[in-house]
């Protein structure tokens, strides 16, 4: 990672502790049963990365997350994301019930210019909406 993507990792996770909850939300443009908080706008806009709240809001509602909440109904309350970023660029998407749990969904991502080595979200359903949030915003 060049200087000044590890000054934007150090900063960007600066701004991101920052973020510790609030009303406000937006609605995602493809899922609109998906709304995400200012921390995540936050992560997506100085990182380049709608395509990650893109990635979640696609999951969410797709067969193999359905069939997961049916068999785990965690699921269908809340679950946690994470991305994690190789030194290769190459990162990997999962989403877990639970820590220490087998992921129900891997999505292997080629190629990331995301700058952080890795990201928590999680997802928690309020019956109409799915948020997706910061930990810090929990």
């Amino acid at each position: 990672m060049s200087q000044s993507n590890s000054t934007l990792a150090a900063q960007l996770q600066a701004e991101l502790d920052h973020f510790t909850g609030d009303s406000d939300r937006y609605r995602h443009p493809l899922n609109r049963r998906v709304i995400f908080t200012p921390g995540v706008k936050h992560l997506a806009e100085r990182a380049g990365a709608f395509w990650l709240i893109d990635a979640i809001a696609i999951h969410l509602g797709s067969k193999p997350f359905v069939e997961e909440a049916l068999r785990d109904p965690r699921v269908a309350e809340v679950h946690f994301w994470r991305l994690t970023v190789e030194a290769d660029r190459s990162a990997l998407l999962i989403a877990e019930a639970d820590s220490g749990v087998a992921p129900f969904i891997r999505q292997a991502i080629p190629f990331t210019d995301f700058p952080l080595a890795e990201i928590s979200i999680w997802a928690g359903n309020d019956g109409r909406h799915w948020t997706i949030y910061l930990p810090s915003e929990h």
